[in-house]
Order: structure tokens, then sequence, then C-alpha cells
């Protein structure tokens, strides 16, 4: 049987084994951590860093003082800890029996720099925001997490899209502070080609409108809803889209109610900065640096991270203790999306975390 044809049988019986296993989940509690005097790599600084994070769970000590049970979880460009506690995410990892029982795994799920509720431009200083790039995000992490949790040592470290690359940075910065890693939907190269095209695409938009006035807007600048309408194309595949909009006034009433509701609680400072920030991510140089087991999956319809480009296959082998799933196309995945979509690629979760 081909390799690709057995992939899709795995896949597909994966998912009718675990889909009687999704549960109810806990919820998880909310808290600030403030980093005071935090500088940038760009030599700018903070006086007082917000994070915002979400708990599940309680830390677990060894004999010697080591955290045992600690996941860190980091989420998309443009998104927050918020868009995993939901049934797809939360109800397949968190419940009772679950890859990341929360009765037995202390779950961090921080707001990245420049989302959610942690500290960005859109809170006051607009366009005079530090220009903050991956490597802050992940060093701010690291800080709540030994600062402000106590957590010395994590047991996994998985990622969702932008979450992915910081997944492979901390592998990087940080070797000897986790057991695994799980970057999804991600690639461990420099921004480049179609993946920059339509982060430059998003950027131009902004900064050309006139009505942006360099940041200083009063009211929302029209360019983000191009930018906007722009991560809706992205983050999906041509096959469920054509499912969902079949007809050119389908396809306008769903684009038109998707981008009116994420625009109302939208700031087009807060975009331009989140897609800003991976012009420093280039992993590959240092691929030979990790330490922790590594499992990367991707899903073949990933319009950011397409197979075809061969990248995720050949530095994979560069990683030590690396291994990469690209997962087939099929009726469960979503595209760059599959990545939220936890029933498609648990049962790699628990290879990996036994």
């Amino acid at each position: 049987m081909r390799p690709d044809r057995l992939a899709s049988l795995l896949v597909a019986a994966g998912l009718l084994a675990l889909a009687a296993r999704a549960a109810e989940f806990p919820q998880p509690s909310e808290a600030d951590y403030v980093i005071k005097d935090f500088r940038f790599a760009s030599g700018e600084s903070l006086p007082a860093l917000r994070i915002h994070y979400r708990v599940l769970g309680r830390p677990e000590r060894g004999a010697d003082g080591t955290v045992r049970n600690a996941v860190l979880i980091l989420h998309g460009t443009g998104g927050s800890g918020a868009n995993f506690i939901r049934p797809e995410f939360a109800g397949e990892l968190f419940g009772a029996g679950q890859p990341l029982d929360a009765a037995r795994t202390y779950i961090v799920i921080p707001d990245g720099i420049g989302h959610g509720k942690s500290s960005k431009p859109s809170d006051g200083l607009h366009a005079r925001f530090p220009s903050y790039g991956y490597a802050d995000m992940v060093d701010a992490q690291y800080r709540l997490l030994t600062e402000g949790l106590g957590v010395n040592h994590l047991r996994l470290v998985l990622g969702t899209s932008m979450g992915g690359m910081h997944t492979w940075v901390w592998g990087e910065r940080y070797p000897d502070f986790m057991d695994a890693l799980m970057p999804l939907a991600s690639l461990p190269a420099q921004i480049s080609g179609r993946n920059r095209v339509w982060r430059r695409m998003v950027i131009d938009a902004i900064r050309g409108d006139p009505d942006w006035k360099g940041g200083e807007y009063r009211e929302e600048p029209t360019s983000l809803r191009t930018a906007v309408e722009m991560l809706f194309f992205m983050s999906s595949n041509p096959v469920l889209r054509q499912r969902e909009m079949p007809t050119l006034a389908k396809a306008d009433e769903v684009l038109d109610h998707n981008v009116q509701s994420i625009v109302r609680t939208s700031d087009a400072n807060d975009i331009l900065y989140a897609v800003s920030a991976s012009r420093d991510y280039d992993p590959g140089p240092g691929l030979g640096r990790i330490r922790a087991r590594l499992l990367a999956v991707n899903s073949a319809d990933d319009l950011i991270n397409p197979p075809e480009l061969g990248i995720l296959e050949r530095e994979i082998g560069r990683v030590p203790r690396g291994r990469a799933i690209v997962i087939p196309a099929s009726e469960a995945t979503h595209g760059h999306g599959t990545h939220t979509h936890a029933a498609v690629w648990k049962s790699y979760l628990v290879e990996l975390l036994r």
C-alpha cells in the first residue's frame, strides 16, 4: 500500500477512535505577570511588560525540586490563549484520561507580547510600542515560567503556527529546559517566499494607508479590513472554502461575516506589529542545538507551509532527536487551521509523550 494512502487510513482510524474520547474540560484560571524593565532585542525597553496567562492543574515536583508535569502551549499570530479553550482543542486534550489531562498536568497558556491581554500597541503607545520579535516573545515566556510561576522544567512545549515557530526557538534558546517539543503548522526556516509575501501585503496595506496616520488614528484605518481578509484567505484550504462558499453570493456573504466579526475586535497597530514580529525568525542555523525529542506536525493542505517546499523534510534531519509528520489532506484537515483541531494529530502527541 502507498505510504500516503496508509497515512490517510491511519488518520481516519485515529479520528474514529479518539472522537469518542472527547470530554468536558476544566476552565482555566487567568492572571497577569508583570516583568519590570523588560529590554527588547531592538534596544528598546518597557518599564512594565504585562504577560497575561491561563493555567490549568497544579505543578508537581520531584524529590530534587524539579517540576515534572508542566506543559507550555503557544498560540498563533493575532490570537491568544483563549483560542485553545474550545472543544476542538481543550475538549480533545485537557479532559479526564486525555493526553494532557488537567488533573495530572500543569498547563500554562500565555498570551504572547502584543497579543490578547498582554502588553500591546493598542494599550496606548500605538506605533511607539517597542518593536518586538520572536526572540523577545520567547524570552518573556521563559521569564513568566521561571520568575512568575516557579517552573524550572517543562515536560512539553507545544505551539501552533506562530507558536509552532516559537517552539523551534524554545528548543534552541533553552535546550535543557524541556523533555519534548511539538511544533505544529510551522517550518524551521527563515520567513520567505509566499509566507513573506502575504505578510508584506498586510504590512504594506497598513503602513501605506493614509488613514493609518503613522499609527495615531482615532478610528481604525480601512486597511484593517484588508489585513483581516488576507489572514482569512490563508487560514483554510481550497476544498473547505469551496464547500462553504459554492457561489459568488455565498462567498461574499461568508467573507463579509467573518471579516466584520474579526474587525470589530481587532486593532491595526496590533496586527501590524504581530505580523512584523516574524522578521527575526531563522532557526535553521541552530537546529543542531536542540536536545529535546521533537515531533513536528504539518498538514498537506497548509497554504502557509505547503509540503511541496520540502523544507520540513530536509531540515528535520539536522535535529538530533527530531521527527516530522505531514498529515495528508482529508475530510478532517482544515488547511493551516488544522493545528487547532487536536483530534487530527493528538495520537502523535500521545506517541511523543510516551
